[in-house]
């Protein structure tokens, strides 16, 4: 066998977090255990039916979609975000130039840096975060400035403590909210204009990733970035079908924002993809023009869970609060498990009792001391997860 080394950039990469996990859940099933995965975000709910009914329609039915799409979105599909951007957020953007089509928001991030970055270049990164947020700037051989998350300061950036050196030399800012992994959201609106203001001082492109936008409880509101003026002189935001509806596997998601912020990655794709095939673009116009009615459900289903884990781990004495949005539970391990690394706590865990948590470390430095909980299984399954947690509590007790 020959040995050819990968790039450096990849070397420098560790193991991605997944991965590490899934080979744990994999042990697991082999020792026979009752494994409860809340570990990916990965949706347990079906897709509804009126966009899988759609998907087939057209595969049968429409032999023209089976073709090479244009690879910035069919026509239809674009003018459904548009309507949809809209309807939910008051936003008017031009379906033939300030929207393109992804094959998820995941791929039209990591693209995004391919298309913008050059070695050297500096990002600013919140930490914890969304892993491809950085390791998306490191395959491309750019440096990352990283922007700490703190429970003081309500899982948001301080953007006063970003040196002035760091800001002039930064490229691009990544901000997601609702956050993924800490289930922060922003409150005070403010803050969008402030990053605006900060990144139009420093010529800096502010990325949002708004894939959690419908999942919130109560009566939050998830704004688009293009809400506050000026952010389309300065942003790009990220929206994606993976847990709106259920549609993970599907890989199909968009960016939108002014053209020439857009162009870049539109021109980086052409070469390099063809787009989400025209089916699965047709069954997104199903989604985006349907009954939002699932989405509400849906975001009340992961409100009712996120209330009986937080509960629950209060009872067994962990430090948790109710979140407002997203389908995850960011929990700091009780003062006696600070002790060992999260990576080893989520290690211990699947092995002992058969639960996959994803360790904070995964998500960044600032993430070491946390786990992340996925709220996808069966309601009826949160019960036996909190009785393993429970009982592998009481050994550090």
């Amino acid at each position: 066998m020959t040995n050819i080394k990968i790039s450096n950039n990849l070397a420098k990469l560790p193991p991605y977090l997944f991965t590490k996990i899934n080979q744990l859940k994999k042990e697991a099933y082999d020792k026979n255990l009752d494994v409860i995965d809340l570990g990916m975000g990965n949706p347990d709910l079906p897709t509804p039916n009126h966009i899988v009914e759609r998907l087939c329609d057209t595969i049968k039915h429409h032999k023209n979609t089976h073709k090479y799409p244009q690879a910035k979105g069919i026509p239809k599909f674009r003018k459904a975000i548009t309507e949809w951007m809209t309807r939910r957020f008051g936003v008017d953007l031009d379906p033939e130039n300030e929207v393109l089509s992804l094959i998820g928001s995941k791929e039209g991030i990591a693209h995004l840096c391919m298309s913008y970055l050059n070695v050297g270049d500096y990002v600013l990164v919140c930490d914890p975060a969304y892993p491809v947020h950085f390791n998306g700037v490191s395959l491309v051989g750019a440096k990352i400035h990283f922007m700490p998350l703190l429970e003081k300061n309500k899982f948001l950036p301080d953007f006063t403590k970003i040196p002035e050196s760091i800001a002039r030399k930064s490229k691009i800012m990544f901000l997601n909210y609702p956050n993924n992994p800490t289930a922060a959201v922003v409150e005070d609106t403010n803050f969008w204009k402030e990053a605006i203001k900060f990144c139009k001082k420093y010529n800096i492109l502010l990325v949002s990733d708004n894939a959690y936008c419908e999942l919130t409880f109560g009566d939050y509101y998830a704004p688009s970035i293009f809400e506050f003026p000026e952010a389309k002189d300065v942003a790009l935001e990220f929206h994606s079908f993976s847990k709106t509806f259920n549609m993970a596997g599907w890989r199909l998601g968009w960016v939108c924002g002014a053209k020439q912020l857009l162009y870049p990655l539109e021109k980086f794709k052409s070469f390099l993809d063809y787009g989400a095939p025209m089916f699965i673009q047709l069954a997104g116009v199903a989604a985006l023009n349907g009954s939002q009615d699932y989405v509400r459900k849906l975001s009340k289903t992961y409100e009712r869970r996120m209330k009986k884990m937080v509960y629950g781990l209060k009872k067994f004495g962990w430090n948790v609060n109710p979140t407002k949005g997203t389908m995850y539970i960011w929990a700091k391990l009780p003062d006696k498990m600070l002790k060992e690394s999260s990576l080893s706590i989520a290690e211990k865990l699947v092995k002992d009792t058969g639960l996959v948590v994803s360790p904070g470390i995964g998500f960044g430095k600032h993430g070491e001391g946390y786990i992340r909980m996925s709220l996808v299984t069966h309601d009826k399954r949160f019960h036996d997860a909190l009785l393993r947690i429970g009982k592998f509590t009481k050994n550090y007790i």
